[in-house]
């Protein structure tokens, strides 16, 4: 999504803290009048000021109804004891043609006549309350007392690590206690009148490519992991405690709505004049199967994700916004999506303005993406044009698209029914009980704090440690002298894009004087560098992927004049290519920070003195510079392209040199090793009922008669089956530690075109040291061992397959034979 500028963000928030004070009717953000906040009680479901003015927390309150002189009882759709669907029938059956379309944007005005309150549908929540949204309003902590927007002030929120850094940690848990203290945070920012119920996050499009600049806001690579990580931050967003995934999905409570976003194959932000605007994501059914549908596809299944966006740029020559195949077919028929489809914003616009789809006009493009299955629109509400912010197309091309033909009725009731089946599930119509007492003691709390501090440790990554430089014990080396243009972390450097103002923010310089004295004398010298949001961001893809010129200069000034080795701490979401510091005996240890959030300067400090150590293992590839050379950033597959001599994508299919730092790269200050009792197994599963599949084989095997049954189609097949075995993880060091154990599958070495080996399953464990831990592993066979055939089906290959678990100190791995019985 764009970014809206501070001047015409803060007019546009003036404007609607102004409309808003002017209304009685109950809105998503309940501003109160400035000076109110110490004055109010609660009645019925209302904050009732000293004034005796009430703002309502739910829309379905008896007495807001009597304030616009309406009786509720008129209103099924109020009606608590019937089903959802059947209110949500009632309540779009009351509404005019011309009021169904003035609540098609993210904007939505509401129907005041029939009940309904507007509400502002656009929240972000990537790694904490974002202030990105016109929904979210933090006060101004410089402004006048009492001038807040809402019952009590809230001038922060909690800031934590990047999703890159996240997802480095390689730990589900921790990515659940992520969203489920941002969906806390969300719903006290509510219960105040401060923020929506809707949050468009998280981003889990995968990074196909290292140049991409919105590599930070992601899982990484691996498509497994990716939807993995969707998942596990999806349910701890949404779920109600006591309704963890059970039910009906279509009616199933929920504590905040989650985003996944942008479907789909969005990965082009602006490179060499190919934007994201305009470009066309040409994509082969089987990378599309296997590596961009994928997180998304898990993200609905398994996480019950509620919402989902569609993406700018055009999928084989169609806006993914106007594409019937991926919005009903896949997403809701194949998938079985229960919850609303919006545009990013504002990719309807964009199909008349910029990518100029079939020379389609606003009324055009608007019906084209509601018939495809497109339910809100976001508009450039940050843009304010004559005192009005600029509406999405579906409002405002709606009426002219119904009255030229081009729009049924019928199409928008569909996706109102979308929209208010969501907010019925949020508790918008009657209330959430079990989350109205929070408010702003559960924002910024002591365990919000302390999660943002482990999670930025657990995702630190040591890259390098020669002779064992770190970590550095601070009762022998008392001072250091810190260098770099990232020590004092400026412009809020650690706390990423999509951000909100942090709780508190502790720079590395901050964090490192906190254990020894920082002095330019001291013969321990650490370098604070890496690259930040001018280099890669929304809307910005990188040129190459090198360190600033200045910085390796300096680096290499400071490593030639300093007595000892020094200490390199990177900042940055893709990898940077810093060959010259790997090789350079006077660069001592390279730590990959990532953009830690708001607590990184205490994370860094307390991996570099010993205090944590490290256990992440990077999600990306870490590629070198030449690598750009060799293939533009628009070509799509993943596969190695020879006859234009491209390389392949992403650990899974590349081909080419030695990059600098594979996937899953992670040194620890101890050594973990891995030993197994399983020597290979059998696993034969039955074809009854299921349909048999070819294989691509490679040319050496063709004088090999393949079996007559190759592979076995996973569409259709129960997939219960499973294989088990027991991982032994030892420490071999004299340091208690954390491990992300990442198990790969390879198929069976006679098929064509195959990845490489891919991850089938992870866990992140505690060993302390001079011990061991036992991990199980029970692998889903179809899961772990399916691959996506040339014709993009999924099937299980027969033959042997193989298990690997691999770090840098160790590896085991074992065969594991699938036949197949009918």
């Amino acid at each position: 999504m764009a970014a809206p500028s501070t001047i015409t963000h803060l007019l546009l928030l003036l404007l609607l803290v102004a409309s808003l004070l002017c209304s009685t009717t109950a809105v998503a953000r309940r501003v109160l009048p400035a000076g109110a906040a110490a004055a109010t009680t609660k009645s019925h479901g209302a904050d009732t000021l000293a004034s005796g003015k009430k703002v309502y927390t739910k829309v379905c309150d008896a007495s807001r109804f009597a304030a616009l002189g309406l009786d509720m009882s008129r209103f099924p759709y109020c009606n608590a004891s019937l089903p959802y669907a059947d209110r949500v029938r009632d309540l779009v059956g009351w509404m005019t043609v011309e009021e169904k379309v003035g609540n098609l944007g993210d904007w939505s005005g509401g129907a005041a006549r029939v009940g309904l309150p507007r509400y502002e549908w656009w929240s972000e929540a990537l790694h904490g309350i974002s202030s990105r949204g016109p929904a979210t309003l933090f006060d101004d902590i410089d402004g006048k007392p009492g001038n807040h927007s809402g019952r009590a002030a809230v001038y922060n929120g909690t800031v934590f690590a990047n999703v890159i850094n996240s997802a480095a940690a390689f730990n589900e848990s921790l990515w659940k206690a992520i969203g489920q203290a941002t969906s806390t945070e969300a719903r006290a920012m509510y219960n105040l009148g401060k923020g929506g119920l809707t949050y468009w996050s998280p981003n889990i499009n995968v990074v196909r490519d290292p140049r991409w600049g919105r590599a930070l806001e992601t899982p990484g690579e691996d498509p497994f992991v990716v939807g993995r990580y969707a998942v596990n931050f999806v349910r701890g967003m949404q779920d109600v405690p006591g309704h963890d995934g059970d039910g009906d999905p279509s009616t199933r409570p929920l504590k905040t709505s989650a985003c996944c976003k942008h479907f789909a194959a969005y990965d082009v932000d602006d490179w060499h004049n190919h934007t994201r605007f305009t470009f066309d994501a040409r994509v082969a059914e089987r990378d599309m199967a296997e590596t961009f549908l994928r997180p998304f596809e898990m993200c609905v299944r398994d996480g019950g994700v509620s919402s989902v966006m569609c993406s700018y740029n055009r999928v084989n020559g169609v806006p993914a916004c106007a594409d019937p195949r991926l919005l009903r077919q896949t997403l809701r028929r194949d998938w079985g999506f229960q919850g609303y489809v919006v545009s990013d914003c504002d990719s309807v616009r964009v199909m008349t303005d910029n990518a100029t789809w079939l020379n389609y006009t606003g009324a055009e493009s608007s019906a084209a993406a509601l018939r495809a299955g497109l339910d809100l629109d976001c508009g450039e509400s940050w843009i304010v044009l004559d005192g009005e912010p600029v509406m999405d197309f579906l409002t405002t091309h709606g009426m002219a698209a119904v009255a030229q033909g081009k729009m049924r009725e019928s199409d928008i009731d569909a996706a109102l029914a979308n929209q208010y089946m969501t907010l019925m599930r949020l508790g918008f119509f009657d209330g959430s009980p079990q989350f109205a007492s929070l408010d702003d003691k559960d924002i910024c709390s002591d365990e919000h704090r302390s999660l943002a501090v482990d999670g930025a440790r657990q995702g630190m990554v040591l890259l390098k440690n020669a002779d064992d430089l770190l970590p550095i014990d601070p009762d022998k080396v008392t001072a250091v002298a810190v260098h770099g243009p990232n020590m004092g972390a400026p412009e809020k450097l650690m706390d990423g894009d999509y951000t909100g103002p942090p709780c508190r923010y502790v720079t590395p310089h901050q964090g490192i004087s906190r254990h020894v004295k920082i002095s330019h004398r001291a013969n321990m010298s650490i370098y604070i560098g890496g690259i930040n949001l001018h280099i890669e961001r929304e809307g910005n893809d990188r040129e190459d992927l090198l360190l600033p010129k200045n910085q390796t200069e300096e680096i290499l000034h400071i490593a030639g004049a300093s007595p000892n080795p020094i200490v390199l701490v990177l900042m940055s979401g893709g990898g940077i290519d810093v060959s010259f510091a790997q090789n350079h005996p006077k660069i001592g240890a390279i730590l990959w920070a990532g953009y830690p959030g708001s607590e990184g300067g205490t994370a860094i400090a307390d991996v570099i003195f010993g205090r944590y150590n490290p256990g992440g293992r990077l999600p990306l590839t870490w590629f070198k510079n030449e690598y750009i050379s060799q293939l533009p950033m628009t070509s799509m597959p993943l596969r190695p392209v020879p006859e234009l001599g491209y390389p392949g994508r992403t650990y899974k299919f590349y081909d080419g040199e030695d990059v600098l730092y594979p996937f899953g790269h992670g040194l620890s200050y101890t050594k973990f090793l891995y030993e197994t009792h399983t020597n290979g197994t059998t696993v034969t599963i039955s074809t009854a009922g299921s349909h048999c599949k070819g294989l691509s084989r490679k040319p050496s095997t063709s004088s090999v008669t393949p079996p007559a049954c190759q592979a076995v189609n996973v569409d259709g097949h129960p997939c219960n089956d499973t294989m088990s075995f027991n991982l032994s993880v030892v420490n071999g060091g004299d340091r208690d530690g954390t491990h992300a154990v990442i198990v790969y599958t390879t198929p069976p070495g006679e098929v064509a075109d195959a990845p490489i080996k891919q991850v089938a399953e992870f866990r992140r464990v505690s060993v302390p040291k001079w011990s061991t831990e036992v991990v199980p592993f029970e692998l889903n066979v179809c899961k772990a061992f399916g691959i996506v055939e040339r014709t993009a089906y999924t099937v299980v290959p027969s033959g042997v397959s193989r298990v690997l678990v691999e770090n840098g100190d160790s590896s085991v791995t074992f065969p594991v034979k699938i036949e197949f019985s009918s």
